[in-house]
């Protein structure tokens, strides 16, 4: 099946965000409770897939739940007690970017959780979640999938992008090596933890945009008719003339007014000096050369930009870039 494009991606995925924000507004009305767990291959694409859901909702209404490492007091605790402080509120909806789950993937095949632990997780994990269940909480896990062909392009581009850099971790390297053995994990705690009261789906992302549209529509359909009618609310005009702004002691800056010079112009002039006389496809290549050496986020930000209107002049076919460096010229060749 071919990847699916961005406005097809796009056009599908609107209606949907529409039904969430009705799902948020039926749980806030009528005082429900919300888990959605995130598990899945490294790369796969877990935290695209939580954006989409969140993207247009209140974050005091649905929040993520994502985990650092525990703490040395959190390890010696009751293994779920450090997740239990994360579960929703009446009218909440609570995103585990990860989850209880990292004991019976990451920990039992990074060996950081020995056997019996791993089996006492696995005997524990369902009578855990039939008490969250019986409670009253909706309970949805979804479990992402991808080719390890899919992670390794996944991972090269991690690497080679600095601004994606920072997902790349050293157990992301060393997970490389170990795709069967998650595979094994995986399937383990499936049998274990697949249960009638709160079953896993599994969800193909080797197309992300596909995977993330998939989800979506698996978790609107399997919850009860949300529709609750929007609040009326009461916008009456104004009774006077809209009011402008007034400042005393301060006043704001604001982009290209008098006198405003970016902190960042020297550099920013410096990076078009080496552009000048490169071909485009050579300009872009020399962009993401500096980027690689870049150590600070003021010239990230600078050469990032510098990609964004070198490509803009390109499609639109304009040779000299005004007020970013006198005599600038951009050839699309």
């Amino acid at each position: 099946m071919k990847k699916l494009k961005r406005k097809e991606y796009e056009k599908a995925l609107e209606p949907m965000q529409e039904e969430l924000a009705a799902l948020a507004r039926w749980a806030r009305h009528g005082g429900r409770r919300i888990v959605v767990v995130f598990e899945g291959r490294d790369t796969a694409g877990k935290g695209g897939a939580i954006d989409a859901i969140r993207a247009h909702l209140n974050p005091r209404q649905c929040r993520i739940a994502a985990l650092p490492k525990p703490t040395e007091r959190e390890a010696s605790q009751w293994y779920f007690q450090r997740y239990v402080p994360y579960l929703p509120a009446a009218g909440e909806i609570v995103l585990f970017d990860r989850s209880w789950y990292n004991r019976a993937g990451v920990e039992k095949v990074m060996g950081f959780a020995s056997d019996a632990q791993v089996k006492a997780f696995l005997h524990q994990a369902p009578q855990f979640e039939r008490q969250l269940v019986d409670d009253g909480i909706l309970l949805f896990k979804y479990w992402l999938c991808c080719d390890q062909a899919q992670q390794e392009q996944r991972f090269a581009e991690r690497l080679d992008d600095p601004l994606k850099r920072w997902k790349l971790s050293p157990i992301d390297l060393q997970a490389r090596a170990k795709y069967a053995d998650y595979t094994r994990a995986r399937e383990a705690m499936l049998k274990a933890t697949h249960t009638e009261f709160a079953p896993w789906t599994l969800v193909d992302f080797n197309d992300q945009k596909r995977g993330r549209l998939t989800l979506l529509r698996d978790l609107l359909d399997r919850l009860p008719d949300t529709r609750v009618p929007p609040d009326t609310v009461d916008f009456a005009p104004l009774p006077g003339k809209p009011l402008k702004e007034r400042f005393g002691a301060l006043k704001p800056i604001a982009w290209g007014s008098e006198g405003w010079e970016s902190v960042d112009a020297p550099r920013a002039q410096a990076a078009y000096d080496q552009l000048a006389n490169l071909s485009a496809a050579k300009a872009r290549a020399k962009i993401v050369e500096l980027l690689k050496e870049s150590g600070d986020l003021g010239a990230i930000a600078v050469l990032g930009l510098s990609m964004l209107v070198l490509t803009f002049a390109v499609v639109i076919g304009v040779n000299r870039i005004p007020g970013f460096g006198a005599g600038t010229r951009l050839r699309n060749t």
